[in-house]
């Protein structure tokens, strides 16, 4: 039976929907979408307008129905959930927010109370970090965007609604779980809109979309959508999880990442970069002519540098992206990340990268000197030994770098191997045979390579 996606706003295609395929992060995200191709979401939908999938296919309804239930909230509580952290307990009344919040832990029989008789939303934060395929799910999709990849699922008793319409500053993929939900989108008022705000319902007009969504049913809406979403009278209750990404993942961002770097190294050669401003600037209440006719010329010979480079300089937005995102799904223990296996590398062995979608290699000044005595190294972070159990929690403290460093000089030796499906020990660009057996050790010990 051919099933249907209704693209938001621009009709209807036809095709089978096959159940998702986690070959690779692309093949994952292909088949989150069907039937639409991936070339025409990102062409037609991705940052610009809603999409909707809509599938009427039991299998890939069962299977949604999977990621999580409301039973589930059961053996959750039971692990230790906690109000605030884990979990919220909220309704929307008169356009606003009311969070109905007890104190410290939660328990299954009081958030059941409140969702029967105060008609209350229970949203689960980062539902991930316990459900096995929702982790599959979103580390793949992290392997795809290359950023984060958040998740909160929400459940709604009939006749009731959660949240007041607003928008959010992330790009969202509803997936429909249990039950049906009732959704309402509205144009933008802030355009990829860098903050979550609520608006008001006189602000926002009529709903440029309104439908149902069902299970196996997908909904995409690029960050700044205003929406709001029921579950009506009459019906069973509505589970639905919310899948985020590209939070602070703007040109903008990247620029702000980059820039520092390229200050820094350009001062390096231009003393003019390194000259004092005039007396007194701080202390003005507007810039001064002077000043920005300056910062001006400054920013034109950054451009001109950049133009002839190949190494962007990466200063947080990297580091940040690979120390807080989920580590490579695992069915078993995970001892495959965390003790090497197979035979120890020598100079006559040919090895490989694996996990190579969990890895970055990046360019750094020498954390470990002054600013004055910085050298570039070559930094290696990888997130196999990322902790699941915190991902997307905000736990700074309890958040470590996983990695490697080496002198500039290995940084050739380094691409070889990682633009290589297999190489030889002994062809890697490095002076003495020492160097090489010690750099494929140190990425051995990693767990990072494999001698095939």
């Amino acid at each position: 039976m051919p099933k249907k996606a209704k693209p938001a706003g621009s009709g209807k295609e036809e095709g089978p929907v096959p159940s998702l395929n986690f070959d690779s992060p692309s093949s994952l995200f292909e088949s989150l979408i069907s039937p639409i191709k991936t070339e025409t979401f990102f062409k037609e939908f991705w940052e610009q307008k809603p999409l909707l999938i809509q599938r009427g296919d039991p299998a890939l309804a069962t299977y949604y129905g999977s990621l999580f239930k409301l039973t589930d909230l059961k053996s959750l509580c039971s692990r230790g959930t906690y109000y605030g952290r884990d979990v919220n307990v909220c309704r929307c009344v008169n356009g606003k927010k009311k969070v109905l919040n007890k104190d410290g832990k939660a328990h299954f029989l009081q958030l059941r109370k409140d969702f029967d008789q105060k008609r209350a939303t229970i949203q689960f934060h980062q539902p991930q970090r316990f459900k096995d395929e929702l982790w599959r799910i979103q580390e793949k999709l992290e392997c795809y965007f290359g950023s984060l990849v958040g998740s909160n699922v929400y459940i709604t008793p009939a006749g009731s609604q959660g949240l007041p319409p607003h928008y959010d500053d992330v790009e969202v993929f509803i997936l429909q779980l249990e039950g049906e939900k009732h959704w309402r989108l509205y144009h933008p008022t802030v355009p990829l809109a860098r903050e979550y705000s609520v608006e008001a319902e006189e602000r926002i007009g009529r709903p440029v979309h309104e439908f149902m969504l069902k299970p196996g049913d997908l909904l995409y809406f690029p960050r700044g959508t205003i929406h709001q979403a029921d579950t009506p009278a009459g019906l069973a209750h509505s589970t639905h999880v919310t899948i985020s990404t590209y939070q602070n993942n703007s040109w903008g961002d990247f620029l702000l990442d980059t820039i520092s770097g390229l200050v820094f190294d350009t001062a390096k050669e231009d003393v003019e970069l390194r000259t004092g401003i005039p007396r007194q600037l701080l202390l003005q209440v507007e810039s001064t002519t002077v000043a920005t006719r300056r910062l001006s010329g400054f920013l034109r010979t950054l451009a001109d540098r950049l133009e002839g480079t190949k190494e962007l300089l990466s200063s947080d937005m990297k580091k940040d992206f690979i120390m807080h995102r989920l580590p490579p799904y695992s069915a078993g223990d995970g001892a495959e990340l965390s003790t090497p296996g197979g035979k120890l590398p020598r100079l006559d062995s040919v090895v490989r990268l694996q996990f190579k979608d969990h890895i970055i290699l990046t360019v750094l000044p020498d954390q470990d000197q002054s600013d004055e005595a910085q050298e570039k190294m070559v930094y290696i972070y990888h997130s196999l030994k990322n902790s699941r159990e915190t991902h997307m929690m905000g736990n700074e403290e309890e958040t470590e770098f996983h990695g490697l460093r080496f002198p500039l000089s290995h940084l050739d030796a380094l691409k070889q191997i990682w633009n290589s499906p297999a190489i030889s020990v002994k062809d890697l660009k490095l002076t003495t045979d020492e160097e090489k057996e010690s750099l494929v050790l140190s990425l051995w010990t990693e767990c990072l390579i494999q001698v095939v």
